[in-house]
């Protein structure tokens, strides 16, 4: 079973009932669902994931204390501890009393702060650039359950994904490092002999590969570990993978390394087909660099655009 289903499941059965019973005076201003950090709540979670912080339990998001008090947080926090510590096999963990639980009762703000460094994810336009997406992935990941006020709704539609101009700019870094590191350090390296170097080279194209096709899906990078799990499942671009795949997995002998620098070149210009079909880029060259900069010349906001091309890798 999925950590989300077990999870909607142990509320339905359970902490619906609590809440429903005890705090009905509440139900205008929590939410209740599951999202945040874990396997579980990006629906990737196997067996594997059983073996650490898989259990039966959900999140109840409270507004600030002016609505909710601490006296009344803190009762909800008891009754979420008294719910069964068993739920279809699987053992609840304890309520840590000094927080960090990534499930019971989390106050909004603490939660956004987390995740995006401030309490009501009011950005300017900068601030997402200091943000790394697993944590924007995290905040809007996994499922709500109950929000009859909207709120929580509302602030993972506000935070669903980038501005485009910050969309753009992430875009033209990460487009000159794939052509940095993969049209010309590759064969630089090879020429030297330097195999060790051409493996980092690679490397360094298919990470920023792996964000250019999460840039182009409109879909936030994960945590590095998930990010070929979750390319598998976008729209576009999904195929790469097993060829990304095969380049850092494989070696740099004299057949590999022109085999690889054939296959760079085959992904650059998939690629720029992405690019072009989605209007992001009218050059008509191969080379990834020349590209970059037409899409950091396309964006809108003046402040942005004169940022360094790397600001946003």
């Amino acid at each position: 079973m999925k950590g989300l289903e077990l999870s909607e499941r142990f509320y339905l059965e359970h902490g619906k009932p609590m809440l429903c019973e005890k705090f009905p005076h509440l139900a205008e201003w929590i939410a209740v669902g599951l999202m945040g950090s874990g396997s579980e709540c990006f629906g990737f979670d196997d067996e594997i994931s059983h073996d650490h912080d898989f259990e039966p339990g959900f999140c109840i998001f409270l507004p600030d204390e002016e609505i909710v008090d601490r006296k009344t947080a803190f009762a909800l926090e008891r009754a979420y501890a008294k719910l069964p510590k068993v739920f279809e096999g699987f053992a609840r963990s304890p309520v840590d009393p000094v927080g960090g639980s990534r499930h019971g009762v989390i106050r909004i703000c603490d939660f956004l702060t987390e995740k995006t460094g401030t309490p009501d994810a009011s950005l300017a336009l900068r601030d997402w650039f200091s943000i790394p997406e697993q944590s924007l992935a995290e905040a809007t990941n996994g499922k709500l359950f109950f929000d009859e006020l909207g709120l929580m709704t509302n602030i993972r539609a506000t935070l669903s994904y980038l501005p485009e101009d910050v969309r753009r700019k992430k875009l033209a870094g990460k487009l000159l490092m794939m052509g940095q590191a993969g049209q010309y350090n590759y064969r630089r390296c090879l020429c030297r002999g330097d195999t060790a170097a051409a493996q980092l080279a690679v490397i360094e194209f298919v990470q920023a590969t792996l964000h250019v096709i999460f840039l182009l899906n409109r879909v936030y990078l994960p945590y590095y570990k998930w990010s070929f799990r979750a390319m598998r499942d976008l729209p576009r671009l999904s195929s790469l993978s097993d060829t990304l795949e095969w380049l850092i997995s494989s070696g740099n002998t004299t057949d590999e390394a022109s085999k690889k620098s054939n296959v760079i070149e085959q992904i650059c210009s998939e690629i720029i087909q992405e690019l072009t079909a989605q209007g992001l880029s009218s050059f008509t060259g191969t080379a990834l660099e020349g590209h970059a900069y037409e899409v950091n010349a396309h964006i809108a906001d003046n402040d942005v655009r004169s940022l360094h091309i790397m600001y946003g890798a």
